[in-house]
Formats: structure tokens, C-alpha cells, sequence
């Protein structure tokens, strides 16, 4: 019973990294360092917040808040394909602008800048216990819905026209255009996808189990997505696996609160955790790419 608990639990901590790593893991793919995810999430988990104390509707607040992460990056979009601003100090900009629009709201709306505390939360569609299925048992239908997403990437970006197209463009960016095919409006269908799966992640950390926000709730939890798909490689397979993981880490990390380990030990965990694997990564690129060395006779 403890060990179905914690495997749940990983489920539930890898959500929002695992979305994360998908959304950075599209845009690598069209060759585009994805560093804004960090920002679409945390704008994501506050719009959710706000629409489902509004509305009390579960399936509106998670709508919104994808609705209002994929503007943020097309925005991020418009500011580097349109202005040829860099992909990375654009994508901190939005990052920025997502930390001080929720500071702003919460200020201007709530008059709360330490957070916002609904009264009462509408619920996610939850897998009903009754059921009695082993680890999905409770879980939400964001988590249900992001392992489905992972095969439906891969399909995508290897079984379909426009996932090659994606590709293309980031193996070879002049190649693509010679060929005909739309470089800019790729870039832009890719970085909107992250902004679709980038809002899932936040509607999942902040209507999943807290139903509240928090200024900067997210942390680092973007970067950490990030970290996941380098370690993979921008590979479907590898990156989930990764994305896991990191996890993994998370939940642990919960467990050993009950074993009176000093608290910042355990939350520092994830990232010890996403270093060692971009390290890792880093190694093993090394390695790869490392001449073979001539043997003496």
C-alpha cells in the first residue's frame, strides 16, 4: 500500500515537469532553446486559479489557463520570429513578465500579494477510487492525459507531415526553406504547442492537490522540464524517462520530511537531481562526439 502511495505520488510530482519537458522538447526539435516554459506555467497555474474561483468550473479554469499560456507564446513568438529578438533573453523577458503580471493581479485584484486562497476550489475530474485501479486510482485527468501525450509526440513528430517538417527545420534551417517548407510558421507552431502543454502544467501544480496560487509557485519547475529534455536529447523516450526522474526526486523528497531531514535538504533534491542529469547528458555528448583515439602498437 505505501509503495502504490509513493509510485502515485511520482506520478503526480512528474506531471508538471513531464509537460514542461514535452513543451521545451517540441521546440528543440525546431531547434529553438525553449528558456520561456518557466513563465507560460506560472501566468498558466494563476489563470487557472482565478477563473476556477470565478466560475467554479474545473473544465473552464484549465481552458483559460491554456488559452492564456498559448498567448504568451505566441508573444514570445512575435518578439523572435517577427523582431529577431534572441530565443533566450526573449524567453527570460517572458519569464519576467510572467512573475510580474501574477504579482500585479494579486496586488490589484485580490489585495494580496502573498498568494490567492479561494474559499472554495472546484475539483479536477479525479480516476474514481471506486474503480480500485492500482496507482491511477485518484489521479487527476491532466496526469492521465500527459502519459497519453507522450506517445502522441512521438506519432507526431515522426508519423506525420508536419512533424517532419518541424524537424527539418531544426536539423537544417536553409535545407527546409530550399525545400519549400514554412520556416517561420513552423517555429511558430512549435513554440505554440509548448505554450498548450506549458499551460497544462500549470493548470496541474495549481488545481491538482493546492487549489491556491503562490507568487512564483512554479519554482523552477520550467527549468527543470528544460533540463529533462537536454538530458534527452530532445527524444521522446529519453526525455519522459527523465522527466520521471526528476520526479522521482520530488516525491522522495516528501517522503524524508517525516524522517525530521532538514527541510532544505529535501527540496533541494529535484535540482540536485536535474544538475547531476545535465551533467550527465553533457558527459555523455562528450563522449560521443570524442574522436576515437589510434592505439599504439
Amino acid at each position: 500500500m505505501y509503495l502504490i502511495a509513493f509510485i502515485s505520488s511520482v506520478f503526480e510530482q512528474s506531471t508538471p515537469i513531464l509537460l514542461a519537458a514535452l513543451a521545451a522538447m517540441i521546440t528543440l526539435r525546431a531547434n529553438i532553446l525553449n528558456v520561456a516554459v518557466e513563465g507560460m506555467m506560472l501566468i498558466a497555474a494563476f489563470t487557472a486559479v482565478a477563473v476556477g474561483d470565478a466560475t467554479q468550473s474545473a473544465w473552464l479554469a484549465v481552458v483559460c489557463a491554456v488559452l492564456v499560456a498559448i498567448v504568451f507564446s505566441q508573444l514570445l513568438a512575435i518578439l523572435t520570429l517577427r523582431f529577431h529578438a534572441d530565443f533566450i533573453v526573449a524567453g527570460l523577458g517572458i519569464n519576467l513578465l510572467g512573475s510580474g503580471v501574477t504579482l500585479f493581479m494579486l496586488e490589484w485584484f485580490y489585495e494580496n500579494p502573498g498568494g490567492l486562497r479561494p474559499i472554495s476550489f472546484p475539483d479536477l475530474w479525479h480516476v474514481p477510487e471506486a474503480l480500485n485501479i492500482p496507482v491511477f486510482s485518484g489521479m487527476s485527468i491532466i496526469v492521465i492525459g500527459a502519459l497519453l501525450i507522450v506517445p502522441a509526440s512521438y506519432l507526431f513528430l515522426y508519423h506525420t507531415p508536419t512533424g517532419f517538417y518541424l524537424r527539418a527545420v531544426g536539423e537544417d534551417e536553409h535545407a527546409a526553406r530550399s525545400a519549400g517548407i514554412r520556416v517561420g510558421a513552423m517555429k511558430a507552431l512549435a513554440v505554440g504547442i509548448s505554450g498548450l502543454l506549458s499551460g497544462l502544467a500549470g493548470a496541474q501544480l495549481a488545481m491538482d492537490k493546492l487549489h491556491f496560487f503562490l507568487p512564483d509557485m512554479t519554482s523552477g519547475r520550467g527549468f527543470v522540464g528544460l533540463a529533462a529534455t537536454l538530458f534527452g536529447n530532445g527524444l521522446p523516450g529519453m526525455t519522459t524517462f527523465a522527466a520521471f526522474l526528476f520526479g522521482f526526486f520530488g516525491a522522495l523528497g516528501d517522503r524524508l520530511q517525516a524522517f525530521n531531514i532538514p527541510s532544505e535538504f529535501v527540496l533541494m533534491l529535484p535540482y540536485v537531481a536535474a544538475v547531476l542529469g545535465l551533467t550527465f547528458a553533457k558527459w555523455r555528448a562528450y563522449r560521443r562526439g570524442r574522436p576515437a583515439q589510434i592505439e599504439r602498437a
